[in-house]
């Protein structure tokens, strides 16, 4: 087996043995050994201290690149066909409506245009909306979309797995 340091060969003595036993190799190995445990260890500290904003940034990303997998066919509002770009766009909006923000019924692709120019084209949202969850999913949004919503880092972390493991089936 060749030295992973050296390039000299050597007889291993463990299975996994990657360095050869000269002082140098060994140094190597010890300072990669470090900087791995390290790695880990950042990236261990990093999660505990991210913050619940930013976790709901990645679990709203993770969420709308699962909608716009999951009606990749035609724009809500004005229906259209989507290709290239195109939104997730929520018929009561992520701002002003915290609790509607992660409500698979609440939200459907949408084109840019629609979503960004017409300021969501709501009425044709609506209308379509209706027709597509019903009016009774579409009565029980209205009802629960001015509650208040401050979800917990755990709460957020679950989020994200869900929609991950969604997006990939």
């Amino acid at each position: 087996m060749r030295c992973k340091n050296c390039k000299d060969n050597f007889d291993p003595i463990n299975f996994n043995q990657k360095y050869c036993l000269k002082n140098e190799c060994i140094k190597v190995f010890v300072e990669v050994t470090k900087s791995k445990a390290w790695k880990l260890r950042k990236s261990k500290l990093k999660e505990e201290v991210e913050t619940v904003q930013s976790l709901f940034k990645k679990a709203q990303k993770v969420f709308n690149t699962y909608i716009r997998q999951r009606d990749n066919d035609t724009c809500i509002s004005c229906g259209s066909k989507l290709v290239g770009k195109y939104d997730a766009g929520h018929f009561w909006s992520s701002g002003g409506h915290k609790y509607l923000t992660f409500n698979e019924d609440n939200v459907h692709s949408q084109c840019v245009y629609c979503n960004q120019h017409k300021h969501g084209n709501l009425i044709e949202y609506r209308k379509n909306l209706i027709n597509k969850i019903g009016k009774e999913k579409y009565l029980y949004l209205q009802s629960v979309k001015d509650k208040v919503y401050k979800p917990t880092r755990e709460e957020l972390k679950e989020i994200i797995e869900i929609y991950k493991l969604k997006k990939t089936k």
